[in-house]
């Protein structure tokens, strides 16, 4: 892929005005500018392609951004364990309005009865299924749900609140005796892992309530919601380290906001790929630019000495022995003999340790190896001075950090056929 600078550029984004979000353009003045825009482009690309499977409407975004802003604002309900699980399940069941029980277009919702049977099942009351005859019901049911070729829709959701009590209840259908199966599993497993030290009741009259609430909240994807609010807590907790935990790259929220949105709505002036590749780079460099910058004095006093031939390209080479055989071209497969090391003497791969010669085709290499290997007639020997940029560049290679400078004596055995 061809990199792009998004320094100095013009980056189109959005802005909220009475929670509409539009496009504006903006400008990237700085590295620390795009590094944040970035951000918010390649997680919105990122969280439109698998969270959402590409679902851009402006109520999907709008949801979203909302969320950011209320987490990075600090203005998130903080909620116990209890009361989290609670307004998850009525958020859940809220949504199951529109989709059926378990999201099951052939099941009609009823309220009423799931939550009866969550509550009684939170409770371990047994009077109208036991939680092996709930368990196996249901899984009866959802299998011949899944063969059937049945086409009827599921009918009107009947809506209802959770009660606080426990209460026998008459299962008349197949569809009634689903919806408390169903509730009842749910109030099992949640007693057994969320209540099993609430001694006092409280915890599950906390859940409850919690339940009512997040059936009454109008939020129409509730996961989407609470992701949002936690990177947007996230990003105002991080302000003090730095954007990505580096000290010398400030935080922005506002382009991280506007990032987001792009990356949301598909907009391509900058796409995620690119995002996440100017994101690394950047990194890169900042983390490792004294190894570039030590490579670079290192090729400059190297190619000094008598002996070392420099390329147009920046290749470094001394012949330790010249062959007489065939030199190889692009198109050929050869059989070498290697000895890596970094310029500090670090050695991080070598054919001749492992007593075992290699054998590879020209262009199935970096391209300092590529054009030192045409130079080298069959049986030469020679040391390499390999710059970054006709090395690993900016990635990491193994155990060779980036924008390393490389150093191989390569012995030439043989071109293959």
């Amino acid at each position: 892929m061809k990199k792009l600078s998004i320094l100095l550029i013009a980056a189109v984004a959005m802005i909220s005005c009475g929670n509409t979000y539009q496009v504006k353009t903006v400008a990237l003045i700085n590295q620390n500018d795009s590094m944040n825009y970035a951000l918010g482009v390649l997680n919105g690309s990122q969280l439109k392609m698998y969270q959402l499977r590409n679902d851009s409407s402006m109520e999907t975004v709008t949801e979203f951004i909302d969320a950011l802003q209320r987490g990075y604002d600090g203005k998130v309900e903080e909620l116990s364990e209890a009361a989290s699980v609670g307004r998850n399940i009525g958020q859940a069941i809220k949504m199951s309005e529109e989709t059926g029980l378990a999201d099951n277009p052939l099941w009609t919702l009823n309220e009423k009865l799931f939550f009866q049977g969550l509550v009684n099942g939170l409770y371990h009351d047994t009077l109208v299924m036991k939680v092996d005859d709930a368990r196996n019901y249901f899984q009866e049911q959802y299998q011949a749900s899944a063969m059937s070729n049945d086409s009827v829709k599921a009918g009107k959701t009947i809506k209802g609140k959770c009660p606080s009590t426990v209460k026998i209840v008459t299962l008349a259908t197949q569809n009634d005796s689903v919806n408390y199966a169903f509730g009842y599993l749910n109030g099992n497993e949640v007693s057994m892992y969320v209540f099993a030290l609430d001694s006092t009741g409280e915890m599950k009259k906390e859940f409850i309530a919690n339940i009512n609430k997040g059936l009454k909240s109008n939020v129409k994807n509730p996961q989407l919601v609470n992701m949002g609010e936690q990177i947007g807590k996230s990003i105002k907790e991080q302000e003090p380290h730095g954007l990505i935990g580096e000290s010398s790259l400030a935080t922005d929220f506002e382009l991280i906001k506007q990032g987001f949105i792009n990356g949301l709505l598909g907009d391509t002036v900058m796409t995620g790929d690119v995002a996440g590749e100017y994101i690394q780079n950047t990194m890169n460099t900042i983390k490792y630019g004294d190894t570039k910058t030590q490579g670079e004095q290192f090729l400059v006093e190297n190619g000094l000495k008598e002996g070392v031939i420099t390329t147009a390209s920046g290749l470094q080479y001394e012949v330790i022995k010249m062959g007489k055989g065939k030199k190889p071209v692009a198109t050929d497969k050869v059989k070498v003999h290697y000895h890596g090391t970094l310029i500090d003497g670090t050695v991080f791969d070598s054919s001749v340790e492992r007593g075992e010669a290699i054998t590879f085709g020209l262009t199935q290499v970096i391209a300092g190896w590529t054009e030192a290997l045409q130079l080298m007639p069959v049986g030469s020997k020679f040391k390499l001075y390999i710059p970054q940029q006709l090395g690993y560049g900016g990635q990491q290679a193994g155990s060779i950090p980036p924008y390393s400078t490389l150093i191989f004596e390569v012995e030439l055995l043989g071109i293959e056929k």
